[in-house]
């Protein structure tokens, strides 16, 4: 490599890579639309040249679904027919045509619609007039097999379940623990309800305890087990619950509100969730969701601020003071959060990451296709 290009490549790395202790880790792209945005999915699809590209997609109160495929530099609605007065609080995405959306409400009000077509159409999958039915989550294994959690029905929680995209069932619940009087999971983020491998489920709760269910095999049987994540009335308990690449399992929530109160809102489990420990060093305050960087890094999302780990979420660090409700976080570049009032935000990564760039250096390399993509954000007509 020409030393000029060795210089200036350094450079970018550095600027885009350093870590200054006020940094910003969260950049607004949009706000200002009527909606309060609770669903956010990212996805890599083939554009027309067949180059990837980012997809990413947003859903909220008051039918509001968004699309963008440029990064989120410029937004689509779209509509769902007759769905302007639905709460979207979950949608999962595969690429620029194929999605799933839920919405949350009691009885007929929670919904699962399905586009394959962009966003053009919506087909209306599944629907339930129970005055006790309400649907908290949606998550898939696979663009074809997905769950979604709904609030207990005669005792127990509900789970929908698709195998071949299209047709829900419910399943089986006589070998899951029974709910606690008043216990509920909680539609804010779209991730109370976590999936690992080709069966295991967990999902967590709140209410008179902050629970978390477990399925090994797809959900024939069930464990539960009590964490110490705030708890004890409607409003406290587990929001959101996520996996890192070691199978440690991460849980975050508290007392919605009370968004500044910061004890026991942040623990992790690292043996599948049989045990639970708190972070030693809590976010500062309710935190709605939480979403996995890379190797041992975290960020947590809330109303009143955003907070990151390094260290494996054992110690928190608050950063940003934006108001938002979910988070999803695609590669070490490429994450964003939504909130109220229309917020859109990108990740803006500030960790520092080795770079090999001379033979002989044993530092590990950022793979060559990401340097290539982060040069080109400094200077794009390079």
């Amino acid at each position: 490599m020409p030393a000029k290009w060795y210089s200036l490549l350094v450079f970018v790395l550095s600027l885009l890579f350093s870590d200054p202790a006020e940094a910003h880790w969260w950049k607004v792209q949009t706000s200002g639309i009527d909606t309060n945005l609770r669903g956010i999915s990212i996805a890599i699809s083939p554009d027309e040249k067949r180059a990837s590209v980012v997809v990413v997609w947003a859903s909220g109160s008051n039918g509001v679904i968004l699309k963008s495929l440029d990064e989120g530099k410029t937004w689509q609605r779209l509509h769902v027919a007759d769905g302007d007065a639905l709460d979207f609080r979950g949608i999962v995405a595969f690429d620029a045509s194929t999605a799933y959306v839920m919405s949350s409400g009691d009885g007929d009000k929670s919904r699962i619609y399905k586009t394959t077509d962009g966003g053009t159409t919506w087909k209306l999958q599944y629907a339930d007039s129970r005055k006790e039915f309400f649907l908290d989550s949606i998550a898939c294994f696979s663009e074809k097999e997905c769950l979604a959690l709904g609030d207990p029905i005669s005792g127990r929680f509900l789970l929908l379940k698709t195998t071949d995209g299209e047709h829900w069932i419910p399943l089986a619940t006589e070998n899951m623990p029974a709910a606690l009087p008043a216990e509920g999971a909680f539609a804010a983020s779209n991730s109370c309800i976590a999936l690992a491998g080709e069966k295991e489920i967990y999902f967590g709760t709140g209410g008179p305890a902050a629970r978390v269910f477990h399925s090994a095999d797809g959900g024939l049987t069930w464990t539960v087990v009590r964490t110490p994540i705030v708890q004890g009335n409607a409003s406290s308990g587990i929001f959101s619950l996520r996996f890192d690449d070691n199978n440690s399992l991460f849980a975050v929530g508290g007392d919605y509100k009370q968004p500044d109160y910061s004890e026991r809102v942040a623990a992790f489990s690292t043996d599948n969730g049989k045990t639970w420990q708190l972070a030693a060093k809590q976010p500062r305050g309710f935190r709605s969701a939480v979403a996995h960087i890379d190797d041992g890094r975290w960020v947590a999302i809330g109303p009143n601020g955003e907070d990151i780990s390094q260290g494996y979420g054992a110690h928190w660090k608050h950063t940003d003071s934006l108001n938002l409700n979910a988070v999803q976080i695609l590669d070490i570049t490429t994450g964003w959060a939504v909130g109220a009032h229309g917020t859109i935000a990108r990740f803006v990564n500030h960790f520092s990451y080795p770079i090999r760039l001379r033979p002989g250096r044993s530092s590990k390399p950022v793979p060559t296709a990401d340097v290539a993509r982060l040069v080109q954000k400094v200077w794009p007509s390079r």
